[in-house]
């Protein structure tokens, strides 16, 4: 393979500038990796928040229906309704 000057100078000059130019963008890149860390971290806290105040209806709601078990019994004590018997007339 020939050494080929202005090939070598192209890929000399691309790869130059493309650390340079990634020297100058790297400020801005890592402020937009920044603000997206924060918009996922405040994203996620909601979610957790939320999830948080899901977990507390629920736990609320299965307290409520026990409880109302308790002071509503619909059931046997042996939790089988008990049958209701039919008087026949004749």
């Amino acid at each position: 393979m020939n050494f080929h000057l202005p090939s070598f100078l192209l890929g000399y000059g691309a790869g130059a500038s493309s650390v340079l130019l990634a020297r100058q963008l790297r400020p801005v890149l890592l402020e937009v990796a920044t603000v997206a860390y924060r918009f996922v971290d405040a994203v996620a806290a909601k979610a957790a928040i939320k999830q948080e105040d899901l977990e507390d209806l629920f736990a609320e709601a299965r307290a409520r229906a026990r409880a109302r078990d308790r002071t509503h019994p619909s059931s046997g004590a042996d939790g089988k309704a008990k049958p209701h018997h039919a008087s026949h007339h004749h």
